[in-house]
């Protein structure tokens, strides 16, 4: 036997729904469970979980995530121990700098927002989120929640088989880049030994260790008031961006009131705008119209596909951040607006376009306690290692989520300074009357949603098991009438499709479909249930 593996996976694997009673903590990444449920035993609580996992997601998984990315949170703050308590939603995405302008867009001669490079560069949340929420519910003292990252980034860590691979992607991209004096130091910072991690060779970054543990001393205050935004600023002055030490000095996370609908008696809870989340919301809505019968039914798949794209095609016209929206949340979940929608759903295919109501590569970590406490975050640099902007001797790199913005004057989310851009991350949680149930999420750009619907319908419509729910296979829309899918979907029912006027592609790389965690606590005994995703090198930490 060679210890040189084949990182392919060539059998269907199989794995249990895991259990535990005095708390749980599912991510993408092993190391980062493991010191999610360190914190636990330490007498942490779930707040304090979820922060130590972040950290260390930051360091080991930096194909989707680092510090200079955005997050978003929904926390559940338990009331005693029969499931009662209140969810509060933290909105950690920043906006973008102030000299961030269409016109000085355009000038740089682009037509619409670049993919990489300074343009797309807005102000970080992750620091501030940890901050906050540590600040607001966290129990433990805040370096020692940053602990395990410092000392991961520090030792070094083995790269997972997925991170490995998509880790290899970046660095074609970013090489073939290097020519761009805010992209180089990418290299030196990812690609330290002339390439890419392969799947189990070690990778350090000490510079992110030293910036973690400025992080840990400043409560974070360094990055947005102190030194390590006075580093950002002087690089991005150098080598021709729009982040300036005044956008971080300003930037503050917000708590925001979750917004929910009722789906077959389970309250679904997101994020409001600028996240998507009411794009599942909305397509949730309009299935609810429909009667279910079984997982794999032609009629069902038809519907499903074609009530996301009704409401994917609203959101992308309709949501930015809540103070420039031209309609309210409100009108677009209600029952008038939803019953429009789902008169539009024939027997073919659309082409989709946006209604009218009335005025009016991220990661993903669920975590829970013995108290009943649960968190629900998502952090993101958005498209992979984000912009490609490093930040030297700091291992900081920056997201790219001013690329979702437009340069059309008439565009409900156009450019604007100062302004938060629609996002695509977005964390879930179920409720069932006033009782908590328990968060779950599906990373990974405009699948997000679609995850979102699809693992609702799997637990509340089929009665999957957390761990089932994520395994089964999944359809992602592509805009127009292409679909993607993945095997496991009976032949039948994807020739239906075709038939219908779906342009039907099986999925060769589940990559993109989505990475998702779940955990579920049950009212009566407060035993936790929880699955893990199976497209990546996911892992159940229990305590």
């Amino acid at each position: 036997m060679s210890l040189t593996f084949d990182h392919n996976n060539p059998y269907p694997s199989r794995r249990s729904a895991t259990y535990a009673n005095r708390g749980m903590v599912a991510a993408s990444q092993p190391q980062a469970s493991q010191a999610g449920r360190d914190m636990l035993a330490q007498g942490g609580n779930a707040i304090d979980a979820a922060i130590a996992t972040a950290a260390v997601l930051t360091v080991v998984e930096p194909s989707g995530n680092g510090i200079g990315g955005d997050a978003f949170a929904l926390v559940w703050i338990a009331e005693g121990n029969d499931g009662h308590g209140k969810l509060h939603g933290l909105n950690a995405s920043g906006h973008a700098p102030k000299r961030l302008t269409p016109e000085a867009v355009k000038a740089a001669g682009h037509d619409e927002m670049p993919l990489h490079g300074w343009t797309p560069v807005t102000v970080p949340g992750i620091p501030a989120a940890w901050a906050e929420l540590s600040k607001q519910y966290g129990k433990l003292d805040f370096a020692t929640l940053l602990a395990p990252a410092i000392r991961i980034a520090r030792e070094g860590f083995p790269v997972s088989p997925v991170i490995s691979q998509l880790w290899q992607r970046a660095e074609i991209e970013f090489r073939a880049k290097a020519s761009d004096p805010a992209i180089a130091p990418w290299l030196e910072a990812f690609a330290p030994e002339g390439h890419a991690p392969r799947p189990g060779e070690l990778h350090r970054n000490e510079a992110q260790a030293r910036t973690l543990e400025a992080l840990a001393e400043s409560r974070c205050e360094s990055f947005y008031r102190g030194e390590l935004a006075q580093k950002i600023d002087a690089f991005s002055q150098a080598t021709g961006g729009y982040l300036r030490a005044d956008d971080l000095a300003d930037y503050r996370p917000e708590w925001v009131e979750p917004i929910s609908v009722n789906y077959r008696g389970y309250d679904v809870w997101e994020i409001p705008p600028n996240g998507q989340g009411m794009v599942a919301l909305m397509a949730l809505r309009m299935m609810e119209g429909f009667d279910v019968t079984v997982r794999d039914d032609p009629q069902l798949l038809h519907r499903q596909l074609e009530a996301m794209k009704l409401a994917y095609t609203d959101g992308h016209h309709h949501i930015t951040q809540a103070e420039y929206m031209r309609t309210s949340v409100a009108s677009l979940l209600s029952d008038e607006y939803a019953d429009t929608r789902r008169r539009l759903i024939g027997e073919n295919a659309i082409d989709p376009e946006p209604g009218q109501p009335q005025a009016g590569g991220t990661v993903y970590l669920a975590t829970a306690d013995s108290d009943g406490n649960m968190v629900s975050y998502i952090q993101s640099n958005y498209h992979g290692f984000g912009s490609g902007v490093v930040v030297p001797e700091t291992g900081i790199s920056l997201q790219n989520r001013g690329h979702g913005f437009s340069l059309e004057a008439d565009h409900v989310n156009v450019l604007a300074p100062g302004k938060r851009t629609f996002h695509t991350i977005i964390p879930g949680f179920l409720t069932r009357g006033d009782t908590a149930l328990g968060p779950f999420g599906v990373m990974g750009g405009f699948m997000q949603p679609q995850g979102h619907m699809q693992v609702v319908m799997n637990l509340v419509d089929f009665d999957l098991n957390p761990q089932a729910a994520l395994d089964a296979p999944r359809w992602q829309w592509m805009g127009g009438r292409k679909i993607g899918i993945e095997p496991g979907y009976p032949l039948h029912v994807i020739r239906e499709m075709a038939a219908r006027g779906h342009q039907m592609t099986m999925a060769v790389d589940s990559t993109a479909y989505g990475r998702g965690q779940i955990i579920l606590r049950d009212p009566r005994s407060g035993v936790y249930c929880g699955g893990t995703e199976p497209r990546t090198d996911s892992s159940i930490a229990v305590f």
